[in-house]
This record gives C-alpha cells, structure tokens and sequence, in this order.
C-alpha cells in the first residue's frame, strides 16, 4: 500500500473522515509509534500533504503535552474557508500553490475537472509568467485566485 508518507495520509484522512465536526486532535508520537517512524516524517507529511491550499488547517503544539490538531476546511458559507483563503494567498501565489488549491476544489466536487484544467492552463507561469516575470505573476495569479473564489462563493453550489 504504497510508501510510508501514503500511509500516513490515508490514515489521518480515514480519521477526519469519521470524526464529527471534521477536525481531529492527535500526538505527534503516537503516530510515530503507530508507523514505527520518526515524528519528522510525521511532520513531513503534515507539511506537505495538509495545507490550507489543500484544504486543511494544521495545528501543532510540541513538548510534552504536545499535540496536532488537523481541521478539515468546508467551503460553505457556515466555514471559514473564505475568510482563511483570503488571508493565506496573500499578494503573490505561486503557480503550484493555484494548482493545489484547484485540486482541492475538484476534489471537494465544486468545480469540474474541465474547469480545474482550464483554470490551470490559465493560470500556468508560461501564459502570465513570460509576459510578466516571476513577481508580477504571482501577483497577478493572487488577484485572480481571489476573484475565482469569490465567484465561486456566490454560485448556488448543489
């Protein structure tokens, strides 16, 4: 069943998954002890696989009485989901943070696999990059991953 770091994440999103509320407060060394691991690789997979772009909010606490709490963020009105997008992309978005944030919101069902491809192309340093350099393109993208959400947050989303 795949590598180490797979199996981590499958077991925390098996976790949020029955957890009412869809957020859930563990220890960093139980899981290591769980997956016979370092908690460094605990943390890696938290880092990378857990981030607000891709829909989690991750809190950690470390020493003794340490303790991660990992929030699964929903995007309806009831979520801060907005409110935490807003703040987080800040002025400048790389083009792999837009992608996981759109990868996000196909998985999550709100936008098609046809407009996760179509916002990707758009959005894709080689369109706004090579007119406009690193920095204003990242600029740019920001801009336009906050008008997407906004629209996004206004459409009826049955």
């Amino acid at each position: 069943m795949g590598n180490l770091a797979d199996r981590i994440e499958a077991y925390l999103k098996n976790i949020l998954g029955e957890s009412e509320g869809g957020s859930v407060i563990l220890q960093r060394g139980f899981l290591a002890e769980v997956f016979s691991c370092a908690p460094s690789q605990i943390n890696y997979v938290l880092t990378t696989r857990f981030t607000v772009e891709k829909g989690y909010l991750v809190e950690s606490r470390r020493g003794g009485g340490g303790f991660l709490r990992i929030v699964r963020l929903g995007f309806d009105e009831e979520s801060n989901f907005h409110r935490i997008m807003n703040e987080l992309l800040g002025k400048e978005v790389s083009q792999r943070r837009a992608n996981n944030l759109l990868d996000n919101l196909f998985e999550e069902g709100i936008i098609s696999e046809r407009e996760t491809i179509l916002l990707k192309s758009v959005l894709a340093d080689k369109i706004i990059g090579e007119s406009l350099g690193d920095t204003h393109a990242a600029r740019l993208r920001a801009m336009m991953m906050k008008e997407i959400l906004i629209g996004i947050s206004r459409t009826d989303i049955n």
